[in-house]
């Protein structure tokens, strides 16, 4: 009977090779990202230069406004020309990256998405005041069990307090019927207020001013959006207090310089909530921000592996009651 013998060498030439081979065919870790934008996109945008606002000079009243958005570095990220590009993209590469997207927006662009990766998309229904729906419309579309959060709440865009008594019946809801809450507090990007939203107000995203909210809904719970960025004092006395507030790091943590993004969620980390950081993009018509932005925790030396599977994915898991056997 003929044997064929592999050489020492060819052995270990054949083990390395199945290793690279098993390697490639791994699936990534599972990652939830908290803060997506289901939106209609119009042919013509502008590509997208990470980290932009590491310049933000000055404008003039009496010229042009200053640019929301830098131009010209070296490798900027595509936008997306159309809705139907910007679905199939941000669906292949939560399918590449294993990414389950919480999605708030333009309900026709959540429902298509659903419809086409079931897994891969949680529903969320965003209000920020009382004339988007009423009370009562909003608690059907809660029950119905489709949506499974409320948010992305914005009052600040409008001018008002988180805690402004217009919303209060709509937190009430979400807190009789256990639905998690994202609200938008901190930055609105740069020179917000003279190009897109003159109502904006930077003082209105001061996390203290969820407290009065939050006294009234002492079972409500909340994740703060950008994480208050830049008030890390009073997030971090805001989370100390209140037992059920979390943050997500979505929208500076691909705008603002890195040593700016880095300092500021190691200092949450520091200050004891590594446990209630949600990682999230605030992602838009730029799929290639997804990429980006895990790039930048994967990258953060200053997180053990454990605190980085915290942010991507267990932290998430917890905030929203979902089974992580799901995700296998």
């Amino acid at each position: 009977m003929n044997r064929t013998y592999l050489t020492p060498i060819a052995f270990v030439i054949v083990l390395f090779t199945s290793s690279i081979t098993l390697a490639q065919k791994k699936k990534p870790l599972p990652i939830i990202d908290v803060h997506v934008h289901a939106m209609n996109v119009r042919p013509g945008g502008t590509d997208l230069c990470p980290w932009f606002l590491s310049d933000m000079p000055g404008g003039d009243p009496h010229k042009e406004a200053p640019a929301f958005i830098r131009e010209g570095c070296a490798d900027p990220l595509p936008v997306a020309q159309s809705t139907e590009e910007y679905e199939r993209l941000l669906l292949e590469e939560a399918e590449r990256l294993n990414v389950t997207y919480v999605i708030s927006g333009d309900a026709n662009v959540i429902h298509r998405m659903k419809n086409k990766a079931p897994k891969r998309i949680i529903p969320s229904l965003g209000i920020s005041n009382a004339n988007q729906m009423t009370p009562e419309a909003f608690r059907d579309s809660i029950s119905s069990g489709y949506y499974k959060v409320m948010g992305e709440v914005a009052p600040q865009y409008q001018g008002m307090s988180p805690s402004d008594m217009s919303l209060d019946e709509y937190f009430a809801i979400a807190e009789e019927l256990q639905i998690p809450v994202g609200i938008h507090m901190g930055t609105g990007g740069n020179g917000t207020i003279n190009i897109t939203n003159p109502k904006y107000r930077a003082s209105l995203g001061r996390p203290f001013l969820l407290e009065d909210m939050l006294a009234r809904h002492p079972k409500l719970k909340i994740w703060v959006m950008h994480a208050g960025y830049p008030m890390v004092d009073e997030m971090i006395a805001l989370m100390g207090a209140n037992a059920y507030v979390y943050v997500d790091v979505a929208g500076f943590i691909w705008s603002y310089p890195k040593a700016e993004v880095h300092a500021y969620i190691k200092r949450l980390v520091q200050a004891g909530f590594g446990k209630r950081i949600l990682y999230g993009t605030d992602l838009m018509m730029w799929p290639g921000l997804l990429k980006t932005s895990i790039g930048l925790i994967e990258n953060a030396g200053y997180l053990s592996h454990d605190q980085k599977r915290d942010i991507f994915f267990n932290n998430a898991v917890r905030f929203f009651n979902l089974d992580p056997k799901d995700f296998e």
